[in-house]
């Protein structure tokens, strides 16, 4: 197959500052200390992390005509990232993101919605798009095109090709599940956050949102619990918690899409389930220690340094 890794969905444009308590009212000016721009969202992150890795990727989504989308071509391209299939999307903006990050971590933002709802991947497009060891879907829910169904014949030809696929959505809500209900039977590894799972199932305990989910045809759904951890349940029976690392947090924009990255990275190189979740865990931590998705994240090595040298918590 030509590349590790296929990510495909949700990429958007982010101007992050930070720290913001509340915007100024009226027409008045609030002074900040730190400004950035970076590729984000849950197929955009992933796909570069796994590039810093070492992993050979391919980028698969749309962006606008306009600056946003040169930025963000740009950007992945020098990551070596494949952008052949990111699509040019006449009469849209590129997805974008101002992300207001708060002095405990956390990320309230203003979305445009654009590109990522505009793209296709055509019967033409998908033999490259499924030439992949790992599908990654990131963003279900704001994928418009696709998630009409087109997703789940892509994941459905990749399972086919042989192709080991991981599944993401973006934010979810109770009525998102019937677009994530027909992609689980496609799906080798669920990752979504404690809060989609909990809205997706309706449900408050984690091992019944992951038996739900695993109900309905996922093979394996890994929880991303925040600063409680993640947690692990597999359809064969293998199940495990792992704790959080303990860390001082700048910004948690994009934790989960990194840990999607760090995963795939640990099944690319035949980890244990256990491996795969820690370097998952650790990806995801060193990208909450600075401002901008995968700002901290540098290589494969400094990764596996990180978990070597850092504690976790309890």
């Amino acid at each position: 197959m030509t590349f590790d890794y296929t990510s495909m969905g949700f990429y958007t444009f982010d101007c992050l500052g930070r720290p913001v308590n509340e915007l100024p009212p009226g027409g008045d000016t609030y002074f900040i200390d730190e400004l950035t721009l970076a590729v984000s969202g849950a197929a955009g992150s992933a796909a570069i992390v796994a590039a810093k890795y070492g992993l050979s990727v391919q980028a698969v989504s749309g962006v606008g005509i306009d600056d946003m989308g040169d930025w963000v071509l740009m950007k992945l391209q020098s990551f070596g990232v494949d952008t052949e299939n990111m699509q040019p999307c006449p009469g849209v903006s590129t997805s974008s993101s101002i992300v207001t990050t708060r002095p405990d971590g956390a990320r309230p933002a203003l979305h445009k919605k654009g590109a990522t709802g505009a793209f296709f991947v055509s019967d033409d497009d998908l033999d490259r798009v499924i030439d992949t060891r790992i599908l990654h879907v990131g963003g279900v829910g704001l994928m418009d095109r696709m998630d009409r169904g087109r997703t789940t014949e892509v994941m459905r030809a990749a399972k086919e090709r042989g192709c080991t696929t991981t599944l993401d959505v973006f934010a979810s809500t109770a009525d998102e599940l019937p677009l994530v209900e027909v992609l689980l039977p496609y799906t080798d590894y669920f990752l979504p956050s404690e809060e989609e799972a909990a809205a997706l199932s309706g449900l408050t305990d984690y091992d019944n949102m992951a038996r739900f989910l695993l109900d309905m045809g996922a093979k394996c759904v890994v929880l991303t619990l925040g600063a409680e951890g993640a947690l692990y349940r597999h359809s064969d029976g293998t199940r495990f918690h792992l704790p959080a690392f303990d860390i001082e947090v700048v910004c948690t924009c994009g934790c989960g899409d990194c840990f999607n990255a760090g995963f795939a990275t640990g099944l690319h190189l035949g980890l244990s389930p256990e491996e795969c979740v820690r370097l998952a865990q650790a990806t995801s931590a060193q990208n909450a220690m600075g401002l901008g998705s995968q700002a901290v994240v540098r290589s494969l090595e400094d990764t596996m340094a990180f978990i070597r040298e850092t504690p976790t918590k309890g």
